[in-house]
């Protein structure tokens, strides 16, 4: 395993991890009354729309999962089409799965949609950048050893803390402790945000810590 790449890895994380900070400081110093707590449906929207476009671009430009095929032009816009759909998909299967664990089903839909779609650049954004719409190779990458390189391993950590912190971010909602940050979905949100960020720390740690243990193969 080449350190090199691990290197890579490591900046690009980090970068993202910027980016996150970024999306609360430049805010809080340009917009009067900004606020996590307070404006937190436009921090949602502005941490949304940087985390997915600084994803993009770092895609295009590091080419994790560069194809030695050239792909023509017609097959570029038909699979940009199919990853604008998923990302969509996901957006409303992450907003049903919610709803399903007892987010409000009417009086927030606007909160709850906004935090799928944070969910959703934090999880299968990565996934579509990385390994793009192919349902089939997302099954295998989140199989047991089914990553067959350190792009995919990342993949599967940084999704697996958002998901995790969105969880346990859940967990102080209901208590009767009337603080601002548990109106819905402040606590999941930030639980995301911060397991998003975790992951991206560990993952290229973790790496590189059991590069000698991780053997990958093509498939």
């Amino acid at each position: 395993m080449k350190e090199a790449e691990i290197r890579r890895l490591f900046v690009a994380n980090i970068l993202c991890v910027l980016f996150v900070i970024l999306t609360v400081v430049v805010p809080t110093l340009s917009w009067d009354g900004f606020s996590i707590l307070g404006t937190h449906l436009a921090w949602l929207c502005i941490c949304s729309a940087c985390v997915g476009a600084l994803s993009v671009i770092l895609h295009l430009v590091l080419k994790p999962s560069l194809s030695p095929k050239r792909s023509s032009f017609a097959h570029k816009i038909s699979r940009f089409l199919k990853c604008c759909l998923y990302f969509l998909m996901s957006c409303i299967l992450f907003h049903v799965i919610v709803v399903l664990y007892g987010a409000p089903l009417i009086e927030s839909v606007t909160e709850t949609f906004l935090f799928s779609v944070l969910l959703s650049t934090f999880t299968s954004l990565q996934c579509l950048c990385v390994l793009g719409p192919n349902i089939q190779v997302w099954l295998r990458v989140f199989s047991k050893n089914g990553a067959t390189s350190i792009w995919e391993s990342s993949l599967r950590i940084t999704t697996m803390f958002s998901i995790l912190g969105a969880w346990f971010g859940a967990f102080p909602i209901p208590l009767d402790w009337d603080r601002p940050w548990q109106v819905w979905p402040i606590s999941c949100s930030l639980g995301a945000t911060f397991g998003y960020s975790a992951g991206l720390i560990i993952a290229p740690l973790w790496i590189h810590w059991n590069r000698k243990q991780l053997t990958y193969k093509s498939r």
